[in-house]
């Protein structure tokens, strides 16, 4: 059985959304806008967060449940 990826707090935004398309528009959906920013070439999941006030565990959990819906129903 092939090991799920897993979006890290490390992941640049570019990264992340290189894992799954859903990436995006979830980011888009919590308030962090910065999908469609240059910065999201190079900055973290965890810096995109603490600049937007969030608690970044809070969006890893997010990411990564919705990523585990998809991988399952795939």
């Amino acid at each position: 059985m092939e090991e799920t990826v897993k979006i890290t707090k490390d992941m640049t935004i570019d990264e992340a959304m290189q894992v799954s398309p859903m990436v995006g528009p979830l980011l888009m959906s919590t308030g962090m806008h910065c999908v469609t920013c240059f910065a999201a070439q190079g900055e973290t999941i965890e810096e995109a967060a603490m600049v937007h006030g969030y608690d970044v565990e809070d969006i890893l959990a997010i990411l990564n449940e919705n990523l585990e819906k998809e991988n399952a129903a795939s």
